[in-house]
């Protein structure tokens, strides 16, 4: 087998083979030599064995992988794989041969001397657990074991009240325009992921060309072909969170005996639970074993026979597709390459398991397509909402859902993890804010072009600010009514009504009668007159940051609430969905808009949050705060002294989120954007948040960063006469 790889002026790696096979090879190949510490993170992270080199704060995750089974799993699917589908069995061995000639070719990444590493050898199977390790905490899970918290400290009200978007939950925006709305009648598909940023990226730009195929798009590294984002040419697609719910948590009432544990199951009687113990050595301390169980519903993740780790007689196990069918769902990943329309996108995509996704896409002949992919499990309500009992009844799973379908409004389809196709598969969907302001946005002309489509990338109006500032319209608007004197500063206050509720709605709280201080009053009058932009370049913006701050905090410590501040025995690794500041930050809307709060008063809360930044405003603008927090798995000294600081917040369309009341750091934001042309594939354009390659001392480390900040896209090149070649094989 033959291969060349080529580059274009930004380092992305542009593959030729003669086959299927010699292509996932020369993937494997590259991305070893282009991402060799990452590839190493990835896989110690779906053995479960990071915290061997990364120390005590992988444990956690090293617990969790173990206890969950994940290298298991990958291994049962990939056996289940070469049964079933050798085709595709084949063409991942080829790509872990790759991976293993790149790993052992060429300078190793300075990363393995510092931690005494050696590049380690992949199996072919370690795909599919880069896959899982990735994915299994994207139908979030932990919020069942939220719902339970909140509702034993709050009441059972309490679950409606602080739904949304948790912390831990990763989205996207994706819009769909189709040809009758483009400035050349072929569709354009564009959109960015939100995940956690991570230095090197979670997405590799690639080109992948043989025979078979020529598609360009946004690799997962670790994993061969391009399963997200893709364009082969003549079809194109994009994916987003569907946010829907196909993972179960079982309560478990586990004992032990002479031969082991039993679980009791819902027929009443005692089940022996497969068991044994694992080691997890650490970096600088004592190896740690960790008991390993599973029942009949699933790898008990928390707890055991003795309860969880403060003594409370507990144990969960979890239930999550891949374990129950031995299916990954990498039979989709062949045909997606082969794909000419969306007919042939639409057919890989039965296969998909997870995560479940909503898809778009649209070919050159006028298709279009969006729905559903992904296996959710047909099975109660209550499955859905918190842990339930694995010893009662009427828990188990009966079926799997026929993934929905939907179709276009005026031209258009726009999904950012709102309700929407997805919804009957999911119980807590994103706030609509990105998904109307999209569509609004799409709505102010009648035609688009590729190029017009950072405008929509880089939106940072705030939609979420509404209840908040509904409440400083009524507490100015009583100070003034009460001192007969109206706040200067500078410019006149006006109600914002785009696209989003009047600020003049009911709030729920009256508002009291003392009136603010003339600079809190002054304040006040500043953010109502503020364009609600969340821009890096805004005062008005660092300001209503620190009041919503302030906010939170203040709710956050109310003694209605802090109880729920308590945190559950739960592994470290979960609690991100428990903890409570950033929950209130997330559903500040619905906190502040209920018709009661248990009795907190609102406007004193937000009356003294105005009082305290007033008396003590931030220096500088948004974007002095609101900085990039890339995660990177060990400290890199050419890492920036200060990272950049970005305009956006987590409900705006540019959506890197801080997380209220604890930072105003962003660990999340695009991972990638991408803008996909059918009328002309080298018209597309993309960039990522540092660059293509993860090497210390490449030049493209971190060359996109800069148009990433600024909203700027890198043109798509296929043809393979502008690029230059670096090797044959």
């Amino acid at each position: 087998m033959s291969a060349e790889t080529y580059r274009d002026a930004w380092g992305i790696p542009h593959l030729r083979a003669d086959s299927a096979a010699g292509l996932a090879r020369a993937q494997g190949r590259v991305t070893a030599r282009d991402r060799a510490w990452q590839l190493e993170v990835e896989r110690h992270r779906a053995q479960g064995t990071s915290a061997s080199f990364l120390g005590p704060e992988a444990l956690s995750w090293d617990r969790l992988a173990r206890r969950a089974r994940l290298a298991d799993t990958a291994r049962r699917c990939f056996t289940a794989l070469e049964r079933q589908d050798p085709e595709t069995a084949a063409w991942v061995r080829a790509y872990v041969d790759g991976v293993n000639e790149g790993l052992t070719t060429g300078e190793p990444a300075p990363e393995f001397a510092r931690t005494g590493l050696a590049p380690g050898r992949w199996e072919p199977w370690t795909p599919l657990g880069v896959w899982l390790a990735t994915h299994i905490l994207f139908a979030g899970f932990p919020a069942k074991l939220w719902r339970e918290h909140i509702a034993a400290h709050l009441g059972p009200e309490a679950v409606a009240l602080f739904a949304a978007d948790g912390p831990g939950t990763a989205g996207s925006n994706g819009w769909l325009v189709s040809g009758g709305r483009t400035t050349t009648g072929h569709a354009l598909i564009a959109g960015d992921p939100h995940r956690f940023i991570e230095e090197p990226g979670v997405y590799q730009q690639i080109h992948l060309s043989c025979p078979e195929f020529d598609v360009v798009g946004l690799a997962v590294p670790g994993v061969p072909g391009i399963a997200h984002f893709g364009h082969t040419g003549t079809v194109a697609w994009a994916i987003t969170n569907a946010m829907a719910d196909y993972q179960d948590l079982y309560r478990e009432r586990l004992r032990r005996t002479g031969a082991g544990v039993e679980a009791l199951g819902p027929d009443g009687t005692w089940h022996r639970a497969a068991r044994h113990s694992e080691r997890i050595d650490v970096a600088g301390e004592e190896t740690v074993e960790v008991e390993v169980i599973e029942t009949g519903r699933g790898p008990v993740i928390a707890g055991g026979p003795e309860g969880l780790d403060d003594g409370t007689p507990a144990a969960l196990s979890l239930r999550y597709p891949p374990r129950v069918t031995a299916d990954l769902g990498f039979g989709a990943l062949l045909p997606l390459l082969r794909a000419r329309t969306v007919a042939d996108v639409d057919r890989a995509l039965d296969a998909w398991t997870e995560p479940v996704n909503v898809v778009q896409a649209a070919d050159t002949g006028g298709g279009l397509l969006h729905r559903v992919a992904g296996r959710v499990p047909v099975r109660p309500e209550a499955n859905g909402l918190r842990p339930v009992p694995a010893w009662e009844p009427g828990h188990e799973w009966t079926g799997w859902h026929t993934p929905p379908r939907a179709g276009l409004t005026h031209g258009v389809a726009v999904m950012a993890n709102q309700r929407g196709p997805a919804t009957p598969l999911g119980v807590e969907f994103a706030p609509p804010h990105r998904a109307d302001r999209i569509t609004a946005l799409l709505a102010g002309r009648e035609r688009w072009s590729a190029s017009d489509m950072p405008t929509i990338h880089t939106d940072t109006h705030l939609a979420s600010a509404t209840p908040l500032l509904a409440h400083i319209k009524r507490l100015t608007t009583a100070t003034t009514q009460t001192t007969g004197t109206t706040p200067t500063t500078g410019t006149t206050p006006t109600t914002q009504t785009t696209g989003t509720a009047p600020l003049t709605q009911t709030t729920g709280a009256a508002p009291g009668t003392t009136p603010l201080t003339p600079e809190a009053a002054a304040l006040g009058a500043r953010l109502l007159a503020w364009d609600r932009r969340m821009d890096a370049d805004s005062t008005d913006a660092a300001a209503y940051a620190a009041v919503r701050a302030a906010v939170v905090r203040r709710l956050a410590a109310h003694p209605a609430l802090a109880p729920a501040a308590a945190p559950p025995a739960y592994p470290e690794v979960l609690q991100p969905w428990l903890a409570l500041v950033p929950r209130v930050a997330y559903a500040l809307e619905h906190l502040l808009r209920a018709d009661d709060l248990y009795g907190i008063d609102r406007a004193a809360t937000v009356r003294a949050a105005l009082e305290e930044v007033a008396a003590d405003p931030p220096a500088g603008t948004w974007g002095d705060t609101h900085r990039l927090a890339p995660w990177r798995a060990l400290p890199d000294a050419t890492a920036p002294a200060r990272e950049p600081g970005l305009s956006g917040d987590h409900d705006c369309v540019l959506c890197t989120s801080p997380v209220p009341g604890l930072t105003d750091r962003a660990a999340r934001g695009p991972a990638a954007r991408y803008v996909w042309d059918l009328a002309d594939r080298q018209n597309s354009r993309w960039v990522v948040p540092h660059g293509a390659s993860g090497a210390p001392g490449s030049a493209h480390r971190r060359d996109q960063q800069a148009l990433w900040l600024t909203g700027e896209l890198v043109p798509v090149v296929t043809d393979f006469t502008r690029l230059t070649k670096e090797s044959d094989d």
